[in-house]
């Protein structure tokens, strides 16, 4: 009795569990495109700044 007692307790249980439902991710909004957008080109701006820099030496 003690060894159906301890194949029960070990039986998975996953096939109750839910599914996983991916979340949907959200658009940006037109504040995060801008800053997104002036951070690009601060980037841009810094490697063409790097480059002259190291371009000299």
């Amino acid at each position: 009795m003690r060894f159906l007692i301890l194949l029960i307790a070990l039986i998975p249980v996953s096939g109750f569990a839910e599914a996983f439902d991916r979340p949907i991710p959200q658009a940006q909004s037109a504040t995060a495109e801008l800053w997104f957008f002036l951070a690009t080109l601060a980037l841009i701006a810094a490697l063409i700044a790097v480059a002259r820099v190291v371009a000299r030496r």
